[in-house]
């Protein structure tokens, strides 16, 4: 995990330089580029000193105002990757460029779909505690996966969560609700299906644990799967068929998408 950290680290502190000497040579303040962008003073200083990852937007705008000539943008790939510990790069970037990707959920509600409040509050939640500077960086990586939801062409995006992870009020009553109401939303994106597992289900497919299985681009499919002590990808092809067999049976299983809202709708009125 150090090893990790520390490479993400040496990215963000690597392009905070090149913004520097860019701004120089500009003439500008950290002020001026601030405003010139959209940002904070303090949001440019914090980049420039290696402690905040900046959103692609600001590197395209920064890009374009410093006269960088593409050499600031050039670097937004490797940024979004130093985001992400090393273990989880690799599937982040078949996420990213997916067809389709279908989940099961126990525990919280899924990263791609959570509030930025939730998401902070899951993440101070990890044990060993991460630093606020830490969090704030897993935070904005999570925020920017999200992107998949809106990518055009639209990939197939399927759910499955745990009524557990519904009913646990992370962080209390305001937050939860406010999770539980964005995930209403979903209902709307045709290309979205959120589906809840009901304990009073005796059993299921998923009792083994969460899982990930993605269709990448060039139409082959793997799998992702995290536990306590790591996380791997599966691409064995035998391995991969027997868990889209399990999580075909998990849909079964679980109440279907409508039945799903109706089914949050009455765990927000039992608050």
């Amino acid at each position: 995990m150090r090893q990790d950290n520390d490479l993400g680290s040496a990215t963000l502190k690597y392009f905070g330089s090149q913004l520097k000497l860019f701004r120089q040579r500009a003439g500008m303040t950290r002020e001026d580029l601030g405003v010139q962008v959209g940002y904070s003073e303090a949001m440019i200083a914090a980049i420039e000193q290696g402690r905040r990852f900046p959103q692609q937007e600001l590197v395209d705008r920064a890009d374009d105002v410093l006269g960088a000539g593409g050499l600031l943008r050039a670097g937004g790939p490797y940024l979004v990757r130093g985001r992400y510990p090393t273990w989880f790069r690799d599937f982040a970037a078949m996420e990213a460029d997916a067809v389709s990707r279908c989940a099961y959920d126990s525990q919280v509600i899924p990263g791609l779909l959570q509030t930025e409040t939730y998401a902070r509050a899951v993440l101070s939640c990890y044990c060993p505690v991460l630093d606020d500077d830490r969090i704030e960086e897993r935070v904005v990586a999570r925020l920017g996966r999200q992107e998949l939801l809106n990518r055009r062409p639209a990939p197939t995006l399927s759910f499955v969560i745990d009524e557990a992870a519904l009913r646990r009020p992370i962080s209390g009553t305001a937050v939860w609700r406010e999770q539980l109401l964005r995930l209403r939303t979903f209902r709307e994106m045709r290309h979205v299906s959120v589906q809840v597992m009901p304990l009073r289900r005796e059993r299921h497919g998923g009792l083994n644990g969460p899982l990930v299985l993605l269709e990448t681009a060039d139409r082959h499919h793997v799998a992702y799967v995290e536990g306590q002590s790591g996380s791997f990808l599966v691409t064995d092809r035998e391995e991969v068929s027997a868990l889209m067999q399990r999580y075909g049976t998990l849909r079964a299983q679980a109440l279907n998408p409508e039945e799903s809202v109706s089914f949050i709708d009455e765990v927000l009125g039992d608050s």
